[in-house]
C-alpha cells in the first residue's frame, strides 16, 4: 500500500510534534501547517488522503475550512479535533460529513486508531471477513454432507446469503472459492427437492414438509388476523432473499422485523403458478378443478394472472366463513406505484389489504431484453445494488413510511425467487412446447436428463395437465433450456440472465417477514 499522507491544520501545530512523530514512525507522512488559510492552499495542490482539522482557529475556523476543502473534495476524509465539547458544534460538524470527531487533549494512539478505522478500514474488514469466512468454510461444507431437512436447507440458505453479501462488501479474496461451494450447495439442494418433493406437495407443513406457496397464507397470515388490526400482505414478486436483506436497512429505518422465515415456493417457481397457489391457498391443480375457467395453462391464450383478486375473494370466504372487509391492490407501473403512495391511508379501514407490486419481476424480464440493464446488473452483487436503488425511491417504501406509526400488521414476502443462469442445456419439443427456458411442459420433450427433473405424471406433484400425454421438466441449478434451432444464438442472448422456473436456492427459497412498528 501507498504512503498515506495526512494535512493537519492547528494554529498550535507545534504541540502535536509527538504525534506527528509517532504518526511518521508508523510510515504516514504528515504535512503540518497552523491555520486554515494555509490548509486550504496546501490541500488544493492535491495529494492529500486525509485532512485533521483544529476547529477553533483564528481567521477561518475549522468549519469554514472545512467548507472550503469539501469544495473542492467532497469525499475527502476529515477529522475535527476540538477542545469544545457544545453538542450544537459537533452536530454542525457531523452535518457537514466529517470522518471523525476527538476532544482534545488527544493521544497518539487515538489519532493512529482513527487513522485506522479511515484509511484502513476497507482493507482491515477484508482481511477479517476472508478469515471468518475461512473458519466458517468447514462448517457449511461438513453442513452439506450430512442428511439436512427443509428446515436446515432454509438455515443453510441465508448463512450462504451472508457470506455472499459479507464477501461482495469486502471485495475479499474468496468469492471464487465461496461461488464454487454455492454451486455445491445448489447441486445438493436439487438432490434434496427431487427426492422429496412429491411428498412435500401432498403432505401438511411440519417436519416432513415446509410451508409451501399453497399454504402460505394459512400458516403465515391467518395468525395475524385473530387481533383487530388492519392487516397488509405486502408481496414483492420475484424477490430474492438476498435482496430482501438487501432492502431490510431501509425497512428497519421504520419497523421492527418481529419474524423472518421462509416458505418453498412450488414448481414451476414461476409466477403464474406460484402466485395464483398463494391466493388461492391450493395447488394448481387444485385450482384448475375448482375454477375451470379461471385457470389458464401454459398453452392457452390470454393472461395467466388475471384472477388473482378472484382467488383471493373465494380463500377470504372460506377461510373466513364469510367475507371480511378486504382489497387487492396490483402495482404494475409507477404511476400505480403512486396512486398506492397517495391512498395508502385509506386502506387503514380494511382489514386486510393485500398489495401486490411487480417491480422486480420486470426488472429481470427487462435485463434480459435491453443491453443497459445487462450492464448495471452484470450479476448477483449488481442485481442487488439495482433493487436497493429501486426500493429507496420507491412509491412503495413511501407508502410503508406512511404507515410506520400505526398499529397494523405487515406481512412482506414474495412469490418466487429468480437465478442467474449460465450453463445451457439442449431440449428439443413439438410446436405447443412451452417458451419457458427453465420449465417446460408439453409432450414428446427430448431433454438430457441430467440437466432436469422430469415429471410424466403432472398430477403426482398438484399440477394440471392440458394434453393427456403432457409432463413437465424443471431446469436444476444454473441450467437454461435451449432449443436446437439457433442454439448458439439463444445461448448467447439468456447467458448470465437472471431466471425462473426451475430447482435453485435462490428460486424456491423466499422470504417471509413479519414486521411491526417501532
Amino acid at each position: 500500500m501507498s504512503q498515506i499522507t495526512i494535512l493537519w491544520a492547528d494554529d498550535e501545530i507545534d504541540l502535536f510534534k509527538p504525534s506527528i512523530m509517532f504518526l511518521e514512525n508508523k510510515g504516514y507522512k504528515v504535512i503540518p501547517v497552523s491555520n486554515g488559510k494555509d490548509a486550504i492552499d496546501r490541500f488544493a495542490q492535491k495529494g492529500i488522503d486525509v485532512v485533521f482539522l483544529d476547529e477553533s482557529m483564528p481567521g477561518l475556523t475549522g468549519l469554514q475550512t472545512l467548507q472550503k476543502i469539501k469544495e473542492i473534495d467532497y469525499h475527502i476524509p476529515v477529522v475535527m479535533i476540538t477542545k469544545n465539547e457544545e453538542e450544537n458544534l459537533m452536530e454542525e460538524a457531523i452535518g457537514s460529513q466529517i470522518a471523525d470527531y476527538l476532544i482534545k487533549p488527544v493521544k497518539p494512539q487515538q489519532i493512529l486508531s482513527t487513522l485506522k478505522k479511515i484509511v484502513d478500514n476497507d482493507r482491515l474488514v477484508s482481511e477479517k471477513t476472508t478469515s471468518s469466512y475461512q473458519q466458517e468454510f468447514q462448517k457449511l461444507f461438513m453442513a452439506l454432507q450430512d442428511n439436512m431437512d427443509h428446515k436446515e436447507w432454509a438455515e443453510l440458505y441465508k448463512k450462504l446469503i451472508y457470506w455472499e453479501i459479507e464477501l461482495d462488501r469486502s471485495d475479499s479474496s474468496m468469492k471464487e472459492v465461496f461461488n464454487t461451494q454455492k454451486e455445491e450447495a445448489n447441486k445438493e439442494f436439487n438432490k434434496f427437492v427431487v427426492k422429496n418433493y412429491k411428498t412435500w406437495v401432498n403432505s401438511e407443513p411440519g417436519e416432513k414438509a415446509p410451508i409451501m406457496s399453497h399454504n402460505l397464507l394459512k400458516q403465515k397470515l391467518v395468525p395475524l388476523m385473530k387481533d383487530d388490526k388492519p392487516t397488509f400482505l405486502v408481496l414483492i414478486d420475484n424477490l430474492r432473499f438476498d435482496q430482501w436483506k438487501s432492502i431490510q436497512p431501509l425497512i428497519m429505518e421504520n419497523y421492527r422485523v418481529d419474524e423472518e422465515d421462509s416458505f418453498y415456493a412450488i414448481l414451476p417457481t414461476a409466477t403464474q403458478y406460484s402466485r395464483n397457489a398463494i391466493f388461492a391457498g391450493m395447488t394448481p391443480l387444485e385450482i384448475s378443478k375448482q375454477f375451470p375457467t379461471m385457470w389458464k395453462n401454459d398453452d392457452d391464450e390470454g393472461g395467466k394472472n388475471m384472477h388473482e383478486a378472484d382467488f383471493l375473494e373465494a380463500w377470504v370466504k372460506k377461510t373466513f366463513h364469510g367475507s371480511i372487509k378486504h382489497q387487492y391492490v396490483k402495482i404494475t407501473n409507477h404511476r400505480d406505484g403512486e396512486l398506492l403512495e397517495n391512498n395508502i391511508m385509506n386502506y387503514m379501514n380494511n382489514k386486510l389489504t393485500v398489495i401486490v407490486y411487480n417491480f422486480v419481476d420486470m426488472l429481470s424480464h427487462a435485463r434480459t431484453e435491453m443491453e443497459v440493464l445487462k450492464e448495471l446488473a452484470s450479476d448477483e452483487a449488481a442485481y442487488r445494488s439495482l433493487s436497493v436503488s429501486w426500493f429507496d425511491h420507491s412509491p412503495l417504501l413511501n407508502a410503508l413510511r406512511k404507515l410506520a406509526d400505526k398499529d397494523i400488521n405487515i406481512l412482506l414476502t414474495t412469490d418466487h425467487g429468480t437465478v442467474r443462469v449460465s450453463d445451457p442445456s439442449r431440449c428439443i419439443g413439438d410446436r405447443e412446447t412451452t417458451t419457458n427456458i427453465r420449465y417446460k411442459t408439453g409432450k414428446n420433450l427430448n431433454f438430457e436428463e441430467r440437466d432436469v427433473y422430469a415429471v410424466r405424471v403432472p398430477e403426482e406433484i398438484g399440477l394440471p395437465k392440458s394434453r393427456l400425454s403432457s409432463s413437465y421438466i424443471f431446469a436444476k441449478e444454473n441450467k437454461y433450456l435451449v432449443y436446437p434451432n439457433n442454439y448458439n444464438h439463444f445461448v448467447n442472448y439468456y447467458k448470465n440472465t437472471f431466471q425462473h422456473g426451475g430447482i435453485s436456492l435462490e428460486e424456491i427459497i423466499c422470504p417471509v417477514v413479519k414486521l411491526s412498528r417501532k
